[in-house]
């Protein structure tokens, strides 16, 4: 029991604030106490007591983000990221991400699945925030069954593979279908990196033989073709194997299609994408520092964003991750002269939701000439928020299986976020606290920025600037994928979040 439990009083209230879940909003006080969310109480009440009071009147209350694609402290070949999980737990925190989910990704042919799990989890140690891990297989042997039973038991119930990297994570189609076949029996999930090998190969010889395969050149070696055929192939394992796939970081409006496609086949098939495929288009290539925006999938053309962005608010896109990579100039800017040669990956996990907020509100005004989706006013519907808290937090955590996560209701984690949507703040890239000198987005300006974190009770951003809580994350251990959607179902409708007022009540003006 707390001391705030013994003296009849929550530890916190966040009073008077939009709630907003992914299937509804209310006008509402959030009380938390010993890390959880105790009560959501309609605004028309008195504000229970509390040792603390945020009022969060005119603000919008979501549920803290959750970053299902983060590399930390990753090493690939001999490059190795500049961060570990203390920085990027805390940058995440920063950005109003409560969760993160690694990768224990092989380094080399000796270390196995289950030592390169192991290893991340040990390193999580040092999280400010909660953490969740994805395996990965590169290479099947008569051990790797055993190895993800292991992970299974631990909690880790999702496996990457790479259906390019030759000579280093590339998995064939053997290793694919046998993963895929285990996974289903371990009730996991398996994620995939959809890029279409032998092209890949073959168009970055073309370049190289032809003297283009410079940084300027990054989006012509891996074209669209690659991504969307890498899909269709892996869809296609997937539904003989009858094994849910989740792609990450898809780049296209024709992956994304796919995908909807063969869920209408009904196959159990997820689409992720990633902020920078949703603001930045293929003319970084030729802007004066491309080496800011070297990550594969390349960014892709201006009218392929456009068809993206249009997906994304669609409710094709499932949710939105930074796939964080931290790396830095000196690192990116060692061999421009070669892509084979220089590390991709982008910093991000600080980033992600004002980044997404606005291209989805940018988004909606598309989709809604009248305005009424970006106004905020009473014919939104609940559209852009819940929208946005469905890609940001509610459907990683349903889709991943995460226990306690993705929502503001009674027994969830106290993982929420303040912000007022009507806010914009301009990047700098050299102010972030990612690790690392440079930002994609700098400069831009944005909507969506955190004004108050709270991860597992404890509020560490306020007006006051950040408060390091210290090495509290948790590794949480996750549920199977169709057990959790079982007992989702099996739920009462009392114990779902919905809306206790209409969904289109009032928010900020411009949300």
């Amino acid at each position: 029991m707390s001391a705030a439990q013994r003296n009849g009083v929550a530890s916190l209230v966040i009073a008077h604030g939009l709630v907003v879940n992914a299937a509804g909003r209310r006008l509402a006080h959030v009380v938390v106490d010993a890390g959880r969310v105790t009560a959501v109480v309609d605004a028309a009440e008195p504000v229970p007591a509390a040792e603390r009071v945020i009022d969060a009147s005119g603000r919008v209350v979501i549920p803290g983000g959750i970053d299902g694609h983060c590399h930390v402290a990753q090493v690939t070949g001999r490059w190795r990221t500049l961060d570990d999980y203390a920085v990027t737990s805390a940058a995440a925190l920063w950005g109003g991400t409560t969760t993160i989910m690694d990768f224990g990704i092989p380094r080399d042919a000796q270390e196995t699945p289950l030592e390169a799990a192991a290893n991340k989890l040990a390193l999580a140690a040092g999280a400010r925030c909660d953490v969740a891990l994805h395996g990965a297989v590169i290479d099947w042997d008569e051990t790797v069954p055993a190895q993800l039973e292991e992970l299974a038991r631990l909690g880790v119930r999702s496996v990457k593979m790479y259906m390019t990297n030759r000579g280093s994570t590339m998995a064939d189609n053997d290793t694919v279908l046998k993963v895929m076949r285990e996974m289903v029996r371990l009730d996991g999930l398996t994620y995939i990196h959809a890029e279409h090998d032998a092209m890949i190969a073959d168009c970055t010889q073309e370049h190289a033989d032809a003297g283009r395969i410079g940084i300027g050149h990054l989006h012509e070696t891996r074209p669209e073709l690659a991504e969307e055929a890498s899909v269709r192939e892996v869809l296609a394992m997937a539904e003989y194997a009858g094994a849910p796939v989740y792609f990450v970081h898809q780049s296209t409006p024709g992956a994304v299609d796919l995908v909807a496609e063969a869920r209408a086949r009904g196959v159990e098939a997820h689409s992720e994408t990633c902020p920078h495929y949703l603001v930045l288009d293929d003319g970084v290539y030729s802007s004066r520092f491309p080496e800011w925006y070297a990550c594969c999938p390349p960014m892709r053309s201006a009218e392929t964003v456009a068809a993206l962005r249009e997906r994304f608010a669609d409710g094709s896109i499932h949710t939105v991750s930074s796939d964080h990579s931290c790396y830095d100039l000196t690192q990116k800017r060692e061999r421009t002269d070669d892509i084979r040669q220089m590390p991709h990956g982008l910093p991000g996990v600080e980033t992600r939701m004002p980044v997404a907020f606005t291209a989805l509100a940018e988004g909606w005004e598309y989709a809604d000439p009248a305005g009424a989706g970006a106004s905020g006013d009473a014919h939104d519907g609940g559209g852009l928020l819940e929208r946005f808290v469905d890609l940001f937090a509610a459907a990683p955590a349903r889709i991943n299986a995460l226990p306690g996560k993705g929502a503001i209701a009674p027994g969830f984690d106290a993982d929420l976020v303040v912000f007022d949507p009507s806010e914009a703040r301009t990047v700098d890239g050299g102010g972030l606290h990612m690790g690392t000198d440079f930002s994609p987005f700098h400069g831009r300006r944005l909507r969506g920025w955190p004004q108050h974190v709270v991860a597992g009770g404890r509020v560490v951003l306020d007006e006051e600037g950040f408060h390091d809580p210290g090495p509290v994350g948790r590794v949480v251990a996750r549920l199977g994928y169709r057990e959790s959607l079982a007992r989702a179902r099996a739920l009462p409708a009392a114990a779902v979040p919905v809306p206790a007022t209409p969904v289109g009540a009032a928010v900020p003006e411009g949300a």
